[in-house]
């Protein structure tokens, strides 16, 4: 950047004195003896090579191939690449047998993404299509749970229809001692609450209550108790998080309202939830009809 702005200054000035020029030419040389030049990665060690070039994304790394094409083409970058964006996948396992190469793969899974935040349907058709994923429920559950780049509004038109897939990534969840609004929040980040009581957020429920106290018999709670909770706890969340509700519920009459319908609940452990939800936040986003998004981080 130095040379440039000196040589543009040379021009801007015209040809000067020959004092002048010959100041300039002797900056220049000491400036280019003096910068530090990004090395070729084919004259350093391949190992020292793969460790810079794994720090870069999809785009740089097919640019780096222009220039460096054995090294930026190598199986191991893009496998990295493919694993920290998909976490899991079918082909994963059966790769040698497929006879691919981990940057044809990405290519394809970057298609499918987009393919399937359009059409659900058709983009775990197309993930078929190419053998990367094995069209049976627990499959499409690891994938769909090892991934941020899908749609919510896609995986939840999926989940609507397909209820066994939704089941399989409820139990892919470990909720081993974590207390519950912190497990039913992070159930909905990987799936997308439903704005009203339906049939299937009871179904979303009713499941996470299972697996919930299956990776918690410590607590004595059992599966009808959690399930009558979490919907408390949704209802706390939307009261205390819309802001067209004026009159806030109180942790008082949260812990009334919660006992009536569970006489045995624990009032310290009823009041605990309360504070989790008031101080942490809501545990879901609910889009309501006619109203404003009402968040829940």
């Amino acid at each position: 950047m130095g040379l440039l702005l000196s040589r543009l200054k040379q021009l801007e000035l015209g040809s000067g004195s020959n004092f002048d020029n010959f100041a300039n030419m002797e900056t220049n040389e000491n400036f280019e003896k003096t910068s530090i030049k990004f090395p070729d990665l084919e004259e350093i060690p391949t190992e020292l090579s793969l460790k810079i070039l794994k720090y870069l994304n999809a785009t740089d790394l097919c640019l780096a191939a222009c220039v460096w094409s054995s090294l930026a083409n190598d199986d191991t970058l893009w496998q990295g690449l493919c694993r920290s964006t998909w976490g899991y996948l079918t082909v994963y396992e059966k790769r040698l047998e497929a006879k691919k190469n981990f940057r044809r793969i990405f290519m394809l899974l970057d298609e499918a993404t987009l393919t399937f935040n359009v059409d659900w349907k058709k983009g775990l058709d197309y993930l078929f299509e190419k053998e990367l994923l094995e069209n049976n429920p627990m499959e499409i559950a690891k994938f769909i749970n090892s991934t941020q780049k899908l749609s919510s509004e896609q995986k939840k038109k999926l989940f609507n229809e397909n209820k066994q897939v939704l089941e399989n990534v409820i139990i892919l969840h470990n909720f081993e001692n974590q207390f519950l609004p912190t497990a039913l929040r992070k159930l909905f980040i990987k799936v997308e609450a439903h704005s009203e009581r339906t049939p299937n957020l009871s179904f979303l429920v009713e499941k996470f209550a299972k697996q919930f106290c299956s990776c918690n018999p410590q607590l004595g709670l059992n599966e009808d108790t959690v399930y009558i909770i979490c919907f408390s706890l949704i209802i706390l969340s939307v009261d205390l998080s819309n802001p067209a509700i004026k009159n806030k519920m109180s942790k008082r009459e949260f812990i009334k309202n919660t006992r009536n319908a569970l006489p045995d609940l624990n009032p310290d452990f009823t009041g605990h939830l309360y504070d989790n939800v008031y101080l942490n936040g809501s545990i879901a986003t609910f889009q309501r009809k006619n109203e404003n998004l009402v968040a829940i981080q």
